[in-house]
């Protein structure tokens, strides 16, 4: 993943080098994760080719690539932690003089491997527990499966134990220990009447302690951890062994295995270079008409987002290809910068989104829906950026541009069309309900290393390798958050909570119409401060019950959050995505952030349209 500076944990090489900590300790559990990544595609794939080409399922592969998923899963995170590339928001952080940053950095340390050390115990009893459940194909105990879990918490704990012991003073981690005893002291004090407090314990602990754990940089996953396992320790009397069986639950799903898979298409499409042929093309193609490079640089997030899934590689393929380039003609940085971050917004509802099989995997919604749905949502989200770009291209310099001759647009044409024809693939094979997303990654995947192999110059086995190893960081990152995420959103719904919420919302005035602005707004908050995906598995299950109530169709509610959510993503001084661009495009935030206010409200006329008429979302279901 890039990087993004001071505002995430997404390092540069620099940072890997500063914070890895357990180097030598992680690279069994790299070779292992990178193994077990090879054999669920290979598995995925054989399965593919038994039910769709030889008519003869073979059950057990199903069970096999799940266990292989979740030990992927934990190994990833495991691994993440010693890379610091769990995502958080360090814009708070930065705010501190350096000395106090330092002990609020170790603290955060603290407080993780405090949650960690909790966990481990009832880790161990779920594996216990699974011992007596034996899976349906493989007749064998559930244990070999969730054992995942038990091992990624120990790892975990031991990375961030040893990377607390190197960037830390002793002072810091005494005081941090101390302090952590104490606070945790408190609220064991106070159990008993913060049981009679009810939904205040809420605020306290789902809202309060998690907002405060963000300020100080703990990774979102561990976040929402601290907060769900510290209101279940302190204000109810549910057993915190049912917290893993939540967090195994939310990283688990079967429709989650294309997760990995396209973050590894991701890497391919990056180290292959056919994110770049597409950019060619379309250059070649547009790019001698007023505002031409805008529309080639929304082009091109359109059509790699549709081969990458994640907006992260989308800006840092397309960004160093045109803002060249751009800047010939006049672009001026911050402006780039601003189309460059809301382009990717706009891109994230084109199949293959990973967001979107998350969304669809937490609320029940059709995959295949949700893919048709996007393409055609992103198409009037392009359009109207477009339109703005078309605007402040007025003054734009073409005195040096000529048309390409038709014999470059060819060959270029050439050249791209083995990469152009991948987003199609997915979008029709997942919508047209021939496929999973999941055998559609796996069929994706083969297709792009082999096209990579023999048209674009092919990856050798140590790039091979360590894209393997990013993939299950990344994907243990994403994953873990899901996890945690789920487990909370679980505790909200214990309380009553969100019986209470769609009572409240169903008495609003104007039905529909105020709770989608309702949705809207808070989507958009969401989405400043939560990357995607925590902020789905947190809200969707309580939002989404209410939305059928009120006869408010799912795929239609799904655009609308994921397009409010994605906007919210890129809109300074909070969102996590506008650093990510500024970071690529190597422009300052403060520079840019006056730029993209008019983009970022291009797309919300273009959110207000996708709102108020349901037909852009389901004409084409």
């Amino acid at each position: 993943m890039a990087a993004a500076g001071d505002t995430i944990a997404l390092p540069n090489a620099d940072e890997e080098v500063t914070h890895r900590v357990g180097s030598l300790l992680v690279r069994p559990l790299e070779v292992v994760s990178a193994v077990l990544l090879s054999v669920i595609i290979v598995l995925l794939l054989a399965g593919v080719a038994s039910r769709y080409v030889f008519s003869y399922p073979v059950v057990w592969i199903d069970e096999a690539a799940s266990i292989s998923f979740l030990w992927l899963a934990m190994l990833g995170a495991a691994i993440a932690i010693d890379r610091n590339e769990h995502l958080k928001l360090t814009l708070f952080l930065g705010m501190f003089p350096e000395r106090i940053r330092g002990f609020i950095q170790t603290l955060g340390l603290v407080l993780t491997a405090t949650f960690l050390l909790v966990m481990l115990q009832p880790a161990i009893e779920y594996v216990e527990e699974e011992w007596f459940v034996t899976s349906a194909a493989l007749n064998i105990p559930n244990s070999f499966r969730v054992a995942a879990i038990a091992f990624g918490i120990f790892a975990m704990l031991g990375f961030t134990v040893a990377q607390a012991v190197k960037t830390s003073s002793l002072r810091d981690i005494v005081a941090s220990v101390l302090l952590v005893a104490a606070i945790a002291g408190a609220f064991w004090l106070l159990s008993p009447a913060l049981l009679r407090l009810g939904n205040i314990n809420i605020l306290i602990f789902l809202v309060g302690v998690v907002a405060l754990c963000l300020v100080m940089g703990v990774p979102i996953a561990f976040c929402f951890g601290i907060g769900t396992l510290a209101f279940l320790a302190f204000s109810t009397r549910v057993p915190i062994f049912v917290m893993i069986g939540r967090m195994d639950e939310g990283m688990s799903s079967i429709i989650l295995l294309s997760v990995p898979i396209f973050v590894f298409l991701g890497c391919i499409l990056d180290a292959t270079g056919m994110g770049k042929a597409i950019v060619d093309f379309l250059a070649s193609l547009l790019g001698h008409v007023r505002a031409g490079m805008s529309y080639v640089l929304l082009g091109s997030l359109f059509l790699v987002s549709g081969i990458s899934g994640s907006k992260v590689s989308d800006m840092a393929t397309v960004a160093p290809a045109l803002f060249p380039e751009m800047k010939r003609r006049g672009h001026k940085p911050r402006e780039m910068i601003a189309l460059l971050a809301t382009g990717a917004a706009m891109a994230d509802t084109v199949p293959p989104s990973i967001v979107l099989i998350v969304l669809g995997s937490v609320a029940g919604v059709s995959i295949a829906g949700l893919f048709t749905s996007g393409f055609v949502v992103a198409m009037v989200l392009l359009a109207v950026l477009a339109v703005l770009a078309r605007i402040k291209a007025a003054r734009e310099e073409l005195g040096n541009v000529r048309r390409a001759p038709l014999a470059v647009i060819g060959k270029t044409m050439l050249i791209a069309a083995p990469a152009l024809v991948l987003p199609f693939i997915i979008r029709s094979a997942v919508g047209g309900g021939i496929a999973t997303a999941t055998e559609v990654s796996t069929i994706a995947v083969l297709y792009a290393l082999i096209i990579g192999i023999f048209l674009y110059g092919g990856i050798g086995l140590r790039k091979f390798y360590q894209m393997l190893v990013e993939t299950a960081a990344l994907s243990g990152a994403i994953l873990l958050i899901l996890g945690t995420a789920l487990a909370m959103a679980w505790a909200l719904t214990q309380t009553g909570f969100a019986q209470q919420l769609a009572t409240f919302m169903a008495s609003l005035p104007g039905g529909w119409i105020i709770f989608m602005a309702v949705t809207i707004v808070v989507f958009l908050l969401l989405g400043c401060v939560l990357e995607g995906l925590p902020a789905i598995v947190l809200m969707a299950p309580l939002m989404f019950p209410i939305a059928k109530n009120l006869g408010i169709n799912d795929i239609h509610y799904s655009m609308v959050v994921v397009t409010a959510m994605n906007i919210g993503l890129m809109a300074p001084p909070i969102g996590i995505g506008f650093y990510i661009a500024c970071k690529i495009g190597n422009v300052s935030p403060d520079e840019a952030m006056g730029a993209i206010w008019p983009y970022i409200l291009a797309l919300l006329v273009g959110l207000v349209l996708i709102a108020a008429i349901p037909g852009i979302s389901t004409a084409f279901l």
